[in-house]
């Protein structure tokens, strides 16, 4: 019997295992499987060379528990070792100081381990002793039996074990107990073990038989070995990539379509990305890409190793060539990782091209459940914006679908302004928005429907990307300034009877209703009145409420324009009406303010050119007075048409329509609406 001390440089590395790996124990059983399968593909690879020449047999890797006896084990068939290798292997453990040890990867529990070589010692973080039995396939090999206890001093001594290869058993300490579950170790096989090369046993496959679940005596494999992303894509048709996502998501719906990844050099990477069907309500479940090193699953968090917006993508990704055990700020600045991210990112968008180039119609009718990746990709990363522009699309309000360019040329001659601006009008409703669009429509326009989660986003970063264009959307102005083209209409109506009317309808808005009343000299045929929102303002809020930063808008009040369209003939009957029972107030109202403003005009006059010392006090307070003349004059108007139109009936009847076409009249302001109108009628 052979007795000894492990080499560690520390005074004890089992303590750090348990201290720092507690939260993370469960790999322990990945990390031994790791080392059977290797064992055994080691063994395949001398009887592919002919330097093992015996017949290699079963190469199953067992995994076995024992609750009795509380312990676990892991068996393989595969090279085994011999007593010099066992001191080699398992002994024989260098590295540098701990303190810098755990101080540089404190937070990377998941694989310190295997980075240091000291995946099987992981066994500690679960076990009060562990036994290694094996025997070498060289010919004449004695068996070996190493023990350990969780302390440095181990032994070595010969053991019985009829075939090649390793036992490795674990007796559970009293902390592990649920690893002494079927269930548990089931759960963690199929984590981290599902795809690995060689087959694992895990217990017998189960038959219902005369009431009950009994063994079949034939082993439970619980992994695949050649997974479809280890194929050629020449091997694989599309119901094998299908058949595949549901290995990998049983609960998912059918992938839009997928990327095989195959590269060599100058990185090795496999895998396969599908497209799920994203919906517009951000029910997005990312870590759904799963991240393999040679079939054996690491994690599901890949955003150091894929842009952000792959993320949303499902899948596997297998590197040898990525660094799984360091820091992600390390990954992110990692020259061979940015390689690896910008060639999926470039084999995502050439995919994504090709199927716009060979089926258009397929790529349209799959667009509204794509589009939320796609415009994610081009918003945070301009490699793939650049590629993506090309076949991105936007949908109109009838439905149908344009490429950027394409939607350019459609919308260039007729919607751009006088300032030679192109604008891009566009909807969040269709329904909401509907008289909007129609108005838009008539005039010749065409309106884009943007009713997707990321299209705020879209908007504002489209604009930075076309040249001399804007987005408006529909309802933010009267049809007539969403583009201007320098035609300028006038009102029937004059600047002062523009004013009355203002202050008509500023009588019968209510507190709470932020309105800005304006007017404007729209066509008879427009509403009387109508209700706009200002783009720039909207623009905020929403990007407020998306957490854009913009929290100072956030809290703002909506705010709308009450827009009078002073050439309606509602509009002008109201006027008419309110000149004539007001008639002998306003005409006194409008002489006094007239002769007022004359003398105010007269004394600015005099004033001009003159230094404020050479205007003498007197006149500063002749002209102040006229001044607050003029406004008392002013507010006594505003004050006789208020009383006026707050029994004015039709004043409030022609806002709440505004508020109903907007779908802004609710409750019991709805039920007042519709008594109204009906003592109107």
């Amino acid at each position: 019997m052979q007795k000894g001390k492990i080499g560690v440089t520390t005074e004890n590395i089992f303590p750090i295992i348990k201290k720092f790996l507690y939260s993370d124990h469960e790999i322990f059983l990945r990390e031994l499987i790791s080392n059977a399968v290797d064992a055994t593909q080691k063994l395949k690879t001398l009887c592919s060379t002919g330097e093992f020449k015996s017949d290699p047999g079963d190469l199953t890797i067992r995994v076995a528990v024992d609750k009795k006896k509380k312990t676990i084990t892991v068996s393989d068939s595969g090279i085994g070792m011999t007593s010099e290798e066992l001191d080699k292997y398992l002994n024989q453990i260098a590295f540098s100081s701990a303190n810098d040890f755990l101080e540089k990867y404190k937070d990377q529990a998941n694989s310190i381990i295997g980075h240091f070589g000291l995946g099987f010692y992981s066994s500690f973080m679960v076990s009060d002793k562990v036994e290694v039995i094996t025997k070498s396939y060289i010919d004449n090999a004695k068996s070996v039996k190493w023990t350990c206890d969780g302390s440095p001093e181990f032994t070595i001594e010969e053991a019985e074990r009829e075939k090649r290869g390793t036992d490795v058993i674990l007796y559970i300490d009293k902390e592990s107990k649920e690893f002494l579950e079927e269930e548990r170790i089931e759960g963690i096989l199929r984590k981290y073990c599902k795809f690995l090369p060689v087959e694992i046993a895990f217990g017998k496959e189960k038959e219902w038989k005369d009431g009950k679940y009994v063994d079949t005596g034939k082993d439970r494999i619980i992994n695949n070995t050649k997974p479809a992303w280890t194929r050629k894509p020449s091997e694989l048709k599309d119901e094998d990539y299908v058949s595949f996502y549901h290995e990998l998501y049983p609960a998912g719906d059918e992938p839009l379509f997928n990327i095989h990844l195959n590269v060599d050099y100058p990185f090795k990477l496999t895998g396969i990305l599908y497209f799920p069907r994203i919906k517009n309500n951000l029910e997005i479940q990312k870590n759904r890409i799963q991240l393999y090193c040679n079939q054996v699953f690491v994690t599901d968090s890949v955003e150091g190793i894929v842009p952000e917006f792959m993320t949303l993508l499902h899948g596997v990704i297998d590197s040898p060539d990525i660094p799984l055990n360091v820091s992600r700020s390390y990954l992110q600045s990692d020259s061979n990782v940015k390689k690896i991210s910008a060639h999926i990112t470039k084999k995502v968008a050439d995919r994504l091209a090709e199927i716009f180039k060979k089926s258009r119609d397929d790529f349209e009718k799959k667009w509204d459940d794509l589009r939320l990746f796609i415009e994610y990709g081009m918003i945070t990363d301009e490699k793939f914006y650049e590629k993506a522009s090309k076949f991105a699309l936007v949908k109109n309000t009838e439905n149908k679908y344009f490429t950027y360019e394409e939607y350019e040329k459609l919308i260039k001659e007729n919607q751009t302004d006088k300032h030679n601006t192109l604008v891009y009008l566009y909807a969040t409703d269709r329904e909401e928005q509907y008289a909007y669009i129609e108005k838009a429509k008539a005039k010749g326009y065409d309106v884009l429907l943007l009713d997707g989660q990321l299209d705020i986003h879209l908007v504002n970063f489209l604009e930075t990307k076309f040249q001399q264009s804007r987005f408006v959307r529909v309802d933010s102005d009267v049809i007539e300034r969403l583009i201007q083209k320098g035609e300028e209409k006038t009102s029937k109506l004059s600047a002062e009877q523009l004013d009355d009317i203002k202050s008509l309808f500023r009588s019968q808005v209510r507190e709470g209703e932020n309105f800005v009343i304006v007017q404007e000299p729209l066509d008879e045929s427009d509403a009387p009145v109508i209700i706009t929102r200002s783009e720039y303002m909207r623009r905020m809020k929403d990007m407020s409420q998306l957490g854009g930063g913009f929290t100072f808008y956030r809290d703002l009040p909506d705010s709308y324009s009450l827009v009078i369209n002073s050439n309606h003939k509602l509009v002008e009957k109201l006027s008419e009406k309110m000149n004539k029972e007001l008639e002998s107030f306003l005409k006194e109202n409008s002489a006094e303010t007239g002769k007022l403003k004359e003398e105010a005009d007269f004394l600015e006059k005099e004033h001009k050119g003159k230094k404020d010392d050479e205007i003498s006090q007197a006149e500063k307070d002749d002209l102040k007075k006229l001044r607050d003349d003029i406004d008392k004059k002013k507010k006594e108007r505003e004050e006789e048409i208020s009383k006026f139109g707050k029994d004015e009936k039709l004043v409030r009847q022609l806002i709440d329509l505004a508020l109903l076409s907007n779908n802004m009249l609710k409750g019991e302001d709805l039920s007042t609406f519709v008594k109204r109108s009906i003592e109107l009628l």
